[in-house]
């Protein structure tokens, strides 16, 4: 769907982005990871010309961006960007209508749309009408994902998308954010320092460094092959909790004993992290034993804290030498 070549981009002595490639594949979440100043952003308003490079290519379905005007290529993206960015003296409806305002929408077309994506995002009707400073930031985050998904694009663009949210909303936007089918469809380019939410939300990361990309792979990946000290150090104080979060029952399976109890309240073992799982037993200490429904091979094993435990660390010590 998107494939840069060669890009990189100098501001006066500093190479902000120095010779980087990489594919977002149709339909992924790719987050670009780093800390401040290591060329992600820089990156991400390079693919809707933002910002041009001074050397290297950026392709959209195999069309040279630097062909098409910048204008008509930014109405086929969308675009959420760091702190919001809503435009104060519009209204709600006004913020959201932006885009099918560019593309000449017929008003009956531009409010079903608006209020189809209110009904998706949780927001009241009676919110239209109103203006950006009379919202909380959790409202306003969501008028702006709804004015980048109005026109449905194929491709959105997200910096820094929740960073100016508290920790309880931000927490919760992102679970919308996973679950909403308007977003499950899209290939999506991320811009995150937070490294809790590039591996809650990514399907690969891209975790950059002085403008160049030190190891692209699937958040397991990073986890356990991480590729130099760099990935390992920038993980250090995360690794396991991250591991926790990440790590589900159906990875554990093969280290999990048979068990001949037979249960209709099961949990499905692909939808389990070892997280979750140790949650309950924390939050439940009556719970002896939790079962599970392997959706794959169609069997159910039943464990308890010790053999959870037992199973994370075969599991660990495969991953690492492996």
């Amino acid at each position: 769907m998107i494939k840069v070549s060669g890009l990189t981009k100098t501001f006066g002595n500093i190479k902000a982005v120095d010779d980087i490639s990489f594919d977002v594949l149709e339909g992924e979440n790719l987050v670009l990871l780093g800390t401040s100043g290591c060329g992600k952003t820089t990156t991400l308003k390079m693919i809707n010309r933002l910002i041009d490079p001074d050397a290297g290519t950026i392709s959209i379905n195999e069309v040279d961006t630097s062909r098409e005007k910048p204008e008509l290529l930014r109405r086929k993206i969308g675009y959420v960007m760091q702190n919001i960015g809503l435009f104060p003296h519009y209204t709600v409806a006004e913020n959201i209508a932006v885009v099918p305002r560019l593309l000449q929408w017929d008003k009956k077309h531009t409010i079903n749309r608006t209020l189809e994506l209110l009904k998706k995002l949780h927001l009241p009707e009676n919110y239209l009408q109103l203006f950006p400073r009379e919202l909380s930031g959790g409202q306003q985050q969501r008028v702006g994902l709804a004015r980048a998904l109005i026109s449905d694009p194929d491709i959105l663009l997200m910096d820094e998308p929740f960073g100016a949210l508290d920790n309880v909303t931000r927490s919760s936007i992102q679970a919308e954010f996973k679950a909403l089918e308007e977003f499950t469809k899209k290939t999506i380019l991320m811009v995150t320092h937070d490294v809790q939410e590039a591996f809650e939300l990514a399907d690969r990361i891209c975790l950059m460094d002085q403008g160049k990309i030190i190891q692209i792979g699937t958040p397991k990946e990073l986890l356990f092959t991480p590729k130099n000290d760099f990935v390992i150090r920038f993980l250090d104080g995360q690794r396991l909790a991250l591991q926790f979060k990440l790590v589900t029952i159906e990875d554990l399976w093969e280290f999990l004993p048979e068990d001949p109890r037979h249960t209709n309240k099961t949990i499905s073992a692909d939808k389990a992290s070892m997280w979750s799982v140790m949650e309950a037993f924390s939050a439940d200490r009556s719970i002896e034993h939790q079962f599970f429904v392997n959706t794959r091979t169609k069997t159910i094993k039943g464990l308890n804290f010790t053999q959870l435990t037992n199973a994370f660390n075969s599991y660990q010590n495969k991953e690492i030498h492996d």
